[in-house]
């Protein structure tokens, strides 16, 4: 008797539980999603990649990303045709997810009434900002809505700065460009701008999985947003992305200087290749070591897996 009192008190706390992270999803669950990542996590699960990489990842152009994911097997994480608030600032950060929705009277009443009650606060598209910490994008789906689908105006863009440093990508509008365009270093990644305010619109989920555009997003993805587009690259593949950045860097480099000095033809350095030129090359790294737009311990690290 004692055993089965015990196993159902169980069940239902398993369920209470259950009821608390259905507009989320459990640790468990974003471990299972983002499997493929070995490295630490939030508290929550989350794919949590080095601060270096992310920093190292501001030099890393759309192509590079792309080339590499295509490699891997990744043709979905690429989206388009943005209208940011400055094309030359660069958004670079680990994806915090949101999802809404049209709104649903019953559905929504449902969603804020949870919400108040495990303490959230205020509107329910403030409620992502809260989660935020430093080096978040706040990445939403919001279905591409413009007209009445401002997620965020000046206010909200102060705090979602403030608390994570950076800027955000919307698959909906943004309202308030001028305030916006004020907050320094900020940039927002949108669809579209509008005057009106947000409606008919609900939160339906969390740092959970999202559709943007083309693309597939999980939490902790990291987000490359610049001129061309928005890139999203998942966890586990980000230091490759990295590593295969600088080593494309440093031959185009490479390539240019050598060409300049007439040293070698444009077909010997745009064909593959010769075990000559990949000596010069490696020469070259380490004559010029302290002086390459690559950290000085990635290029020790390179040299150390060449052979030439």
């Amino acid at each position: 008797m004692k055993a089965q009192r015990t196993a159902l008190i169980l069940i239902i706390f398993l369920m209470a539980g259950a009821t608390v992270l259905a507009q989320t999803i459990s640790r468990e669950e974003m471990i299972f999603l983002t499997a493929k990542w070995e490295g630490e996590r939030f508290p929550d699960g989350r794919p949590k990649v080095p601060d270096d990489i992310v920093e190292r990842m501001h030099h890393v152009t759309i192509e590079e990303v792309w080339g590499v994911l295509r490699n891997e097997g990744f043709h979905n994480q690429f989206e388009g045709n943005w209208q940011p608030i400055h094309e030359e600032v660069a958004v670079v950060g680990r994806a915090l997810t949101a999802q809404y929705m049209p709104n649903r009277p019953d559905v929504a009443d449902q969603i804020k009434q949870r919400g108040e009650k495990e303490g959230r606060i205020g509107n329910t598209n403030s409620w992502p900002i809260d989660m935020l910490s430093k080096g978040d994008v706040y990445v939403a789906d919001g279905f591409g809505k413009i007209v009445d689908g401002t997620l965020i105006g000046d206010n909200l863009g102060n705090s979602i700065f403030a608390k994570s440093g950076n800027g955000v990508v919307f698959n909906a509008s943004s309202r308030d460009l001028e305030g916006l365009a004020e907050i320094e270093g900020f940039n927002a990644f949108v669809k579209g701008w509008h005057p009106s305010f947000l409606q008919e619109v609900m939160l339906s989920g969390l740092n959970v999985p999202i559709r943007m555009g083309a693309a597939t997003v999980l939490p902790g993805d990291i987000v490359v947003a610049k001129r061309e587009g928005v890139v999203f690259i998942p966890a586990h593949l980000a230091e490759k992305v990295v590593v295969t950045s600088e080593v494309i860097r440093l031959r185009d480099l490479f390539g240019i200087t050598r060409l300049k000095e007439g040293k070698y033809t444009p077909g010997q350095i745009d064909s593959k290749w010769s075990a000559e030129i990949e000596k010069d090359f490696s020469k070259w790294l380490k004559d010029h070591i302290d002086d390459l737009p690559v950290p000085k311990a990635q290029i020790q690290e390179l040299l150390k897996k060449r052979t030439w």
